[in-house]
């Protein structure tokens, strides 16, 4: 497998889910060995540059939030970045005018049909996978996430809350061709009526509405949004969509397992930093030619392990 980025330039414009501020983003392709990273054209030189990896994740509040060393920030990165995983591209530049990802309809949707409207093409350089070798688990309370061992890349997540619109959820899903387009891309960020005030009052959510995330009216019992749910157990493919955005941070696809327990992006961030901390948990292997490509995850070759180089 080669790496792959977009054919074309293509963009968006829409408003930050927690600033509520209007945001203009275009995705550009980029050379192989590039990765993933965010310009801000708002920002003069290099402090401009905020590359989209675990290491630079600051704040975790209700989002994913990336900071250089400057301070620059970009938050609300995590459906983008799904998207851009489960479409396998390795390299892009996204140039972004101000310090927020706009939230678009709440779900990685949009982004998708961006990437796809852009089309992808294959670079002469090598793709290469982070291969886990043995369980990395971190925990927070009743909180627990985990990588283990596995031929490919596949999600579980759990939740369990009391609003009885949402109630106990689990969800399983194998990434492989299409698997992300159709059972999780269109699943939306979501919340409740009663935290609405409150979290305003904390610089969050200013942007939110029934347009860009499923709410939960202040009894528990019923969804507000008019066009109800687009799956029946949206709440946690949600779940799984942050934590593919979250993952993919770590710089390469992931052949494992994980497992979420109520995490969240803090702790779906800390389980990358737990998994690079033991050099003897991962290795970074070459994705096998002729394997199954799709949502950006493949089969890598048993017999070609590069041990953390």
């Amino acid at each position: 497998m080669r790496q792959r980025t977009l054919k074309t330039a293509i963009g968006c414009t829409g408003i930050g889910l927690h600033s509520g501020a209007k945001v203009t983003m275009v995705l550009h392709p980029a050379e192989a060995d590039f990765g993933i990273q965010f310009k801000r054209t708002d920002i003069a030189g290099r402090g401009a540059i905020v590359p989209a990896l675990w290491s630079n994740v600051g704040d975790t509040r209700m989002n994913t939030c990336l900071v250089n060393e400057t301070g620059a920030q970009v938050g609300t990165v995590e459906h983008l970045m799904s998207a851009l995983a489960g479409s396998g591209i390795d390299n892009c530049l996204i140039e972004i005018n101000g310090a927020e990802v706009p939230v678009m309809d709440g779900s990685a949707a949009p982004f998708l049909f961006l990437i796809e409207c852009a089309g992808t093409v294959e670079q002469d350089a090598p793709r290469r996978a982070i291969r886990v070798l043995k369980r990395v688990t971190v925990t927070d309370g009743e909180k627990m996430a985990s990588l283990s061992p596995a031929n490919g890349f596949s999600l579980r997540f759990e939740i369990d809350f009391a609003s009885q619109a949402i109630a106990r959820q689990e969800f399983f899903v194998a990434l492989s061709r299409g698997s992300f387009k159709s059972e999780i891309s269109r699943a939306r960020t979501f919340g409740f009526e009663q935290e609405v005030a409150m979290l305003r009052a904390h610089g969050l959510a200013r942007g939110g509405s029934l347009d860009n995330a499923v709410v939960i009216d202040s009894t528990g019992t019923k969804v507000l949004n008019d066009d109800g749910l687009r799956y029946g157990d949206e709440f946690v493919r949600h779940k799984i969509l942050d934590a593919v955005g979250d993952l993919s941070l770590a710089g390469a696809p992931i052949i494992g397992a994980f497992h979420g327990i109520r995490s969240g992006h803090a702790l779906n961030n800390q389980l990358l930093r737990a998994l690079f901390a033991d050099q003897t948990a991962w290795a970074y292997t070459p994705v096998a030619p002729g394997s199954a490509a799709a949502g950006g995850y493949a089969l890598p070759a048993p017999d070609a392990l590069v041990v953390n180089g």
